[in-house]
């Protein structure tokens, strides 16, 4: 089987004999739903390729789409559509400025379609061009990644608004280009405001919260389960799921990030795939900058899903946006999303980042401190455990702890906690109350609680109390309490006790 692993050709898979997730019933489907639409995915979802489909199915390319659910469907006798297909990733707006580089392709495209323009300006060149090759026949408008000039450029925000406000005049034309596009499909990472680039085109259904686009790029568990059947009989199936499925945009159907997977099934290793494409140093910043350290169950309105400011940016808004945070439930009475990471992939990785973020980097990474407590925990040394954890407080600037002493010991202890969840079997909840880390290894069940300036023994009664421990009275592995007292005078722990049950 041969997995078309970061093509974004639709010829090129069909041509080739690459594996081919089928959706063209769904996008069929959609074009009876309206004429204009925006979809926003993260990177790596097939966003491009969505589009390349789109080209070949408009430009009638019959013979590519045989055996696939449209070719029954579609009109090919119809005649091909003129197809004008804007590619932000591949015009050189960082070296030439966005104006000259955007005239720059609408000059190429329309040399490439057979139509002279006489216009010297973008904005009325572009014009120029939908009205040339729209006039006898109506066009097709295809443009990826239309926001690539704003979010390159998200940490250099005159340069960002720079870039908007000529997107904004760029798009404008559309307005009045209605007589002479019969389908517009545009893409993105993030979620445009009609406000700020899109105020005047009132008929563009945005479907990434929609139905229509839940499952439209993806990988949903049953297309896995049938078109990668047989190799996917060489993994256990539960262990794929937490490492890789959960992507979701209506807090139901659960989806494989494409690139993630098919990595995975062309290699057989449990690696972070996706997330080594794209490291998000400035989003970590933000993380930082906002306080932000325990993103599970985030709960927001739909406008810090949607809107996107990049002169304000708000980190959920980004973290969603961008594929690191996902919809977990959506609750359609109160109007609230809830909000998690999509999986084990994307949740270790980006914590291993915010932990190093939160201690200015330190030498030895977050990874192997959180593999030393684990093998501690496996040998039951809980003295380990507390020197490992002393080693991480004392490695963090002082100049930082002055100033939020109690936000980076809370702040630590989670994104450690949480790390270590992702190597064991890590709870948090109880019937009777919220541990502060429920661990598990082979032969050993912990219950941590850690106090701020409080005694050990307020620790240990809680666990006796809240019964964190009684609630696995049937499971036959060494139950062990642990209470922590941690100093925020001298920012390290300075008492610990355990207890057995």
């Amino acid at each position: 089987m041969k997995y078309p692993i970061g093509i974004q050709s639709f010829r090129k898979i069909r041509e080739e004999g690459y594996v081919y997730v089928d959706k063209t019933r769904q996008i069929y489907d959609l074009m009876g739903h309206g004429n204009y639409f925006f979809l926003s995915r993260p990177r790596r979802f097939g966003k491009s390729l969505l589009l390349s489909t789109l080209y070949e199915l408009y430009t009638g390319q019959e013979a590519l789409f045989r055996d696939l659910w449209i070719h029954a469907h579609w009109d090919w006798q119809a005649a091909p559509r003129p197809v004008i297909w804007l590619k932000f990733a591949q015009i050189d707006y960082k070296t030439k400025g966005l104006e000259a580089a955007l005239l720059t392709e609408v000059h190429r495209i329309a040399k490439e379609l057979g139509v002279s323009l006489s216009e010297d300006t973008l904005k009325s060149s572009f014009s120029e061009l939908l009205y040339e090759v729209g006039r006898s026949q109506k066009a097709v408008l295809l443009i990826d990644e239309y926001d690539k000039p704003i979010i390159d450029f998200l940490d250099d925000t005159p340069q960002a608004e720079a870039n908007r406000d000529v997107l904004k005049n760029f798009y404008s034309v559309l307005k009045d280009a209605d007589p002479y596009i019969e389908f517009l499909f545009l893409t993105g990472v993030s979620a445009f405001s009609k406000v700020s680039i899109f105020s005047d085109l009132n008929n563009l259904s945005n479907i990434t919260l929609s139905p229509q686009g839940y499952t439209l790029l993806g990988i949903t568990q049953e297309e896995l389960d049938t078109v990668f059947e047989t190799p996917m009989q060489a993994h256990d199936r539960s262990k794929v799921r937490e490492w890789y499925n959960g992507y979701s945009w209506g807090g139901e159907e659960r989806l494989y990030n494409p690139f993630s997977i098919l990595r995975f099934l062309q290699s057989g290793q449990y690696q972070n795939y996706w997330f080594e494409t794209g490291t998000p140093t400035f989003l970590v910043r933000e993380m930082r900058k906002h306080r932000f350290f325990n993103m599970s169950g985030f709960q927001t309105a739909i406008n810090d899903l949607v809107n996107f400011d990049y002169a304000r940016l708000n980190p959920i808004s980004v973290l969603f946006q961008t594929g690191y945070l996902t919809i977990r439930h959506y609750d359609p009475e109160l109007l609230i999303y809830t909000l998690d990471y999509p999986n084990r992939e994307v949740r270790s990785s980006l914590e291993q980042l915010l932990m190093s973020e939160y201690m200015d980097y330190p030498p030895q990474g977050a990874l192997p401190r959180v593999v030393n407590i684990l093998q501690a925990l496996r040998h039951r040394d809980l003295e380990a455990v507390v020197d490992i954890l002393n080693a991480a407080f004392a490695e963090i600037p002082y100049e930082h702890w002055q100033k939020e002493n109690e936000h980076f010991y809370h702040a630590l202890i989670h994104l450690t906690f949480s790390l270590l969840g992702a190597y064991t079997r890590s709870e948090v909840h109880t019937a009777r109350g919220r541990c502060d880390a429920l661990v598990e290894t082979a032969d050993y069940l912990y219950a941590f609680e850690f106090k701020l300036d409080r005694p050990v023994s307020e620790a240990l009664r809680q666990i006796r109390e809240k019964g964190y421990l009684s609630a696995y009275a049937d499971n036959p592995k060494e139950k062990i309490g642990v209470g922590v007292s941690f100093s925020t005078e001298q920012k390290g722990i300075v008492d610990w006790a355990v207890e057995g049950v």
